[in-house]
């Protein structure tokens, strides 16, 4: 039952995670001080939404202490044969695989494989292309020792694993992901911010006939780049990205919005970070 094939398809069911109010958010993870009663607000809002498009939402509990668990996205990654639990590089958020090991097996999810030893992976580094092709930025969150890993566990399916350099940008420090600058919103068609993306990267797209619009300079930094499509065609984005949200319903694409100042902008996460997807079809 559970899988997901590519991200774009149908999503069905999603985990996320109820935000923590409690803990220094600034000091310990990095954030820009949100207002902690709206972050949550903000995120039933989100909740709501997913809902009203079609989903069915597990929600896991507060994490005290651990802001970052709301972007359920990167302690795992979820493939069509199962989730593989991975290993943070971040050291605040090292304790979140185990936590979302015990929301999967509540729910049934099966366990596919583990990262070990030396290797480091965030959900946020992988797009699934479809079944059997999967990219991976390789950057300051995920590490050579963690692809090699990821490409033996998916060996067994036929998975095309791609790996593509990330930029230094603001250094290890900061997050980087591939999906900060690369969003799929239908087989065909993706968002992208051209500055930090990978030439190879964009090279592959054009060699798998995928177009793309592309993110200014500034909405890239209020998420405008990490959109959550839960269909073809039809995405959530966080508010406050004019430009690309008018060049998304130009271009035929039902823009679904939701204010995630707190939530979302504040910790970079977009709505694809606060969500890790159960099943697509």
């Amino acid at each position: 039952m559970w899988g997901t094939p590519d991200m774009v398809s149908k999503l069905e069911h999603v985990l996320v995670r109820t935000p923590t109010t409690v803990g220094n958010f600034v000091a310990d993870a990095q954030w820009r001080e949100p207002d902690r009663d709206v972050l949550v607000h903000e995120h039933n809002e989100f909740v709501q939404l997913l809902e009203k498009l079609g989903c069915t939402v597990h929600i896991a509990s507060a994490i005290d202490g651990l802001v970052d668990a709301v972007y359920m996205h990167d302690p795992m990654i979820m493939t069509p044969h199962g989730a593989i639990l991975l290993q943070m590089g971040k050291q605040v958020r090292q304790s979140e695989p185990a936590q979302i090991r015990k929301d999967l097996e509540r729910i049934g999810v099966p366990i596919l494989g583990e990262l070990t030893g030396s290797a480091i992976a965030d959900g946020g580094d992988k797009v699934w292309l479809d079944a059997k092709t999967l990219l991976i930025g390789h950057g300051y969150r995920t590490n050579g020792e963690g692809i090699t890993q990821i490409k033996k566990i998916l060996a067994p399916f036929d998975v095309q694993v791609l790996a593509f350099d990330l930029p230094h940008f603001q250094g290890p420090d900061a997050v980087l992901h591939l999906m900060s600058v690369l969003s799929p919103i239908s087989q065909s068609r993706a968002v992208v911010y051209e500055p930090l993306a990978p030439i190879r990267l964009l090279e592959f797209l054009k060699s798998r006939n995928i177009t793309w619009l592309t993110v200014n300079d500034a909405e890239v930094h209020t998420q405008g780049a990490n959109i959550l499509t839960v269909a073809p065609d039809v995405v959530i984005l966080a508010a406050g990205n004019p430009e690309i949200e008018g060049k998304l319903r130009e271009s035929g694409v039902t823009v679904h919005i939701f204010n995630g100042e707190n939530v979302a902008v504040k910790g970079d996460g977009g709505p694809t970070c606060l969500t890790a997807p159960l099943l697509r079809r």
